[in-house]
Order: C-alpha cells, then sequence, then structure tokens
C-alpha cells in the first residue's frame, strides 16, 4: 500500500497540480506517475500520442468523456484528446498513470 500523504510531490505550472514520476524515459514519452488535484484544479487539455492507462486512487476527476471515482480504471487510446479537472467542493483526487508515448499539451 501506498502512503499518498508520504509521497514526495513536484509542483507543476498548473495550480493545485502536482506530480511525482515512479518512472520516465524522455525519447519515447513513456511515463509511470502519480498526479494529485485539488478541488477545482485543471490538468492542461492535450492529446495522447499513445495509450494511456490510469487508476483513480482518491477523489474523482471529470473530462469530456465522464466521471471517475475512486477505484475507477480508467483507459485512453492513442489519438484521444481531454482536459482533465477535479470537480469543485470535493476532495482532492489522486490517480497512476502510465502514458507509453507521451502527451501533446494544447495551448
Amino acid at each position: 500500500m501506498i502512503d499518498l500523504d508520504a509521497v514526495h510531490w513536484k509542483a507543476t505550472r498548473y495550480p493545485g497540480v502536482g506530480i511525482s514520476f515512479l518512472e520516465s524515459n524522455r525519447d519515447t514519452g513513456y511515463a509511470a506517475v502519480l498526479i494529485r488535484m485539488e478541488p477545482g484544479s485543471r490538468y492542461p487539455a492535450h492529446r495522447h500520442r499513445g495509450s494511456e492507462e490510469l487508476l483513480v486512487l482518491e477523489g474523482a476527476y471529470e473530462d469530456e468523456l465522464g466521471r471517475y471515482e475512486a477505484g475507477r480504471f480508467v483507459r485512453y487510446e492513442g489519438g484521444t484528446a481531454h482536459h482533465p479537472r477535479c470537480p469543485d467542493g470535493g476532495s482532492r483526487c489522486t490517480f497512476f498513470a502510465i502514458a507509453r508515448e507521451g502527451i501533446e499539451l494544447f495551448g
């Protein structure tokens, strides 16, 4: 069991969003990460270059494709675009994600 409060969270340039890299390869775009989002925060809109799988560990997040609660496994195929957000007024959202070939940020 991972103690999410003991994880070393690196602040991002996106308010309320922290990240912890477990493994990554800049050459291939592969990354295994933990992402924590505070209520009301947003991860930037992006497109997946390859598939991404994620498991919501606590809280919930939403995007144009649905709402995903703790315990939910989600898979995005390469080419999928979305704009994840942690709903206002709830608890923070933390998830584990594996991106196979990185992402392309919009804007």
